[in-house]
């Protein structure tokens, strides 16, 4: 048990990490389940247990997940499976897809992954009943922590697995300690983190602050990777979540060819699915409810200014660095989902059609083809261009601008999951990775492998009145413990 003087704000080590999407694997509706290995659970009670068990160079320590802990979008939860009455009525998608991101819904999806990762959760509460503290800031696969009761039902099943260790546990003591922040977390010339969603347009919430849906406000505003995900990713027998960043039209048409006829024509209605949601999204921004929205998010963004004393102009100027959901735009939607392309591709072959069958006619048609085919492969390389899925750079980008926003040794994100470390201005940026997937065999040279079991330890200056904290990224290697990451080979070395 952890002790300081309690008229002094204790001074706190950080344990940070990312990306766990617990309950990825929950999959009632379909067959297209990767399972996830347990060796991943195991590991994180490992890693809890090491922190636990060591002392801190601060007064405490302080667990911040940076983002996606619990996959409530990953996971698809049959309505049939849910015994407890619902007062948010599934509607046809949800009955099809699952269970959705209503408060109850949700609530629903949390007490399936407290039941299938108990381990997790008990050495999480066990760190907090030692006197250490837990933040969970929120990211775009577990935005549901904005509801109350998801958050209450959270504290709740911690306290649960912690009165079993802890006779005698002060409630009150207990749920101090437990803190979730819509937003950000931040220490003054220490850390900057969030989870990093709110740079990348195809994951971003338009109001991070009153994330609601202008087309139903009991439920949550989805944005396009999770109608994707829910539409399509899930129902298609062998299609990943991850890895589209580089794929092309020829990929996708592939993938469609190996499904057959019949998989191939179920592929596309779930495609054409999606496209219309989105579609259906895009106009309910131009609703009033979006306006009532708006104004909700801009009364929430004062009163977290008044909260956190970080000021509303400097909020203001944060939010002008996010990016606006690709949902926002027909011309967004078609290029994230290939269909300018395809469009392209369509045109290119009637006008080679027409200047095949007026070649008849006239001479000159050969260099007429040759002609659309070039004017096809600029606008088709422009295109591909303009698609840029990936947002590592882009959060790299913006962690200099956050620096000068939020003076502080360090800015953290997740979200990529692929463990960067780099200067960003004055301050160092830090990805922390992912402890979501096992490590593909097949990845890429060159490119970093997927579930890095990655994790920053900050330390706070010696010096009382300040001195530069000291940051260091671990990976967790079984059989190890946790040693130094070389972000540049991939590789670790004891540290």
């Amino acid at each position: 048990m952890t002790s300081f003087d309690p008229s002094l704000p204790p001074r706190e080590s950080l344990l940070v990490f990312s990306d766990v999407h617990l309950g990825s694997d929950l999959n009632d509706c379909t067959k297209n389940v990767a399972r996830r290995s347990a060796s991943i659970d195991r590991d994180l009670v490992l890693f809890l247990g090491h922190y636990r068990r060591q002392a801190p160079a601060g007064d405490r320590w302080r667990i911040v997940i940076a983002g996606d802990f619990i996959d409530f979008i990953g996971m698809a939860i049959a309505v049939g499976a849910v015994h407890d009455r619902m007062d948010t009525e599934p509607n046809a998608e949800e009955r099809e897809h699952g269970l959705g991101n209503a408060s109850d819904h949700a609530r629903a999806k949390l007490r399936r992954v407290a039941e299938r990762h108990a381990d997790v959760f008990a050495e999480l509460a066990g760190f907090v009943a030692d006197g250490h503290a837990l933040t969970l800031v929120h990211g775009n696969h577990d935005i549901e922590f904005h509801w109350d009761g998801v958050k209450d039902d959270m504290r709740a099943i911690l306290l649960g697995h912690a009165e079993r260790g802890h006779p005698g546990l002060d409630r009150e003591e207990f749920f101090a300690r437990i803190e979730f922040s819509p937003w950000f977390f931040y220490r003054d010339g220490v850390a900057y983190i969030e989870h990093g969603h709110q740079y990348d347009t195809f994951c971003s919430t338009e109001n991070v602050m009153a994330p609601l849906s202008p087309l139903d406000p009991r439920r949550l505003a989805r944005g396009f990777s999770d109608i994707l995900l829910r539409f399509v990713v899930k129902p298609t027998l062998g299609m990943k979540e991850h890895g589209h960043e580089h794929a092309g039209m020829i990929y996708y048409l592939t993938f469609g060819a190996r499904l057959g006829v019949r998989g191939l024509v179920r592929l596309g209605a779930c495609f054409a699915s999606a496209v219309i949601e989105m579609f259906r999204l895009r106009r309910a921004y131009l609703t009033e409810a979006a306006q009532t929205l708006r104004a909700e998010h801009e009364r929430r963004v004062g009163l977290l200014a008044e909260a956190t004393r970080v000021g509303a102009d400097r909020l203001r100027a944060l939010l002008k660095l996010q990016e606006l959901p690709v949902t926002r735009s027909i011309r967004g939607i078609l290029a994230s989902v290939l269909l300018d392309r395809l469009a392209l591709a369509v045109l290119s072959l009637f006008t080679l059609v027409g200047v095949a069958v007026l070649g008849i006619y006239h001479g000159h048609a050969l260099y007429a083809a040759l002609g659309v085919v070039a004017a096809w492969a600029l606008f088709h390389r422009h295109l591909s261009q303009q698609r840029q899925i990936d947002p590592a750079d882009r959060l790299r980008m913006k962690a200099s601008q956050l620096a000068k926003l939020f003076p502080a040794a360090f800015v953290v994100m997740g979200h990529t999951h692929i463990p960067v470390r780099a200067p960003a201005g004055d301050a160092t940026y830090i990805n922390l990775g992912s402890w979501a997937e096992e490590q593909e065999a097949e990845a890429p040279e060159g490119i970093a492998l997927r579930a890095t079991r990655t994790h920053l330890v900050i330390h706070p200056g010696k010096a009382p009145s300040g001195g530069r904290p000291d940051a260091q990224l671990f990976r967790w290697r079984s059989g190890a413990g946790p040693q130094q990451y070389n972000v540049t080979s991939g590789t670790w070395r004891v540290g």
